[in-house]
């Protein structure tokens, strides 16, 4: 038994035509659609208005943007690393960094004061 019994066409035929007139319908005429746009509110009105080419809060906006950009880009990121670099790789005693303090005596000064540390006093004890 090849093809389609009559009964099997029929539907076929009926589905392929519904499917046709289904796409048609989905096309919308030059009148469609009919809803009334509402006016934008104000917010989407100052979009509309800021968005167009040309406007001025749009070309300043995008040279705050660039200057911005350039500023942390070209100036602060590099200088950063110059400074970062010179304070924790080439200097040879990199300030705000005390690696070790140095050892203070009976007797030695200290260089920010001045002070002369007194001896430590002799003690006659257990030892």
């Amino acid at each position: 038994m090849s093809g389609y019994t009559p009964d099997e066409k029929l539907r076929f035929e009926q589905l392929t035509k519904l499917r046709r007139q289904w796409l048609k319908d989905q096309e919308l005429s030059p009148r469609e659609p009919v809803v009334q746009a509402k006016p934008p509110g104000p917010i989407a009105r100052f979009w509309t208005g800021f968005l167009e080419p040309k406007s001025l809060w749009r070309l300043y906006t995008y040279k705050a943007y660039r200057g911005g950009v350039f500023t942390l880009t070209r100036l602060l990121i590099p200088a950063w690393v110059v400074h970062y670099y010179v304070k924790y790789h080439l200097a040879l005693k990199p300030y705000g960094i005390v690696e070790l303090k140095p050892r203070l005596f009976p007797g030695d000064t200290i260089l920010e004061t001045g002070e002369v540390l007194p001896e430590l006093p002799e003690t006659h004890g257990h030892h």
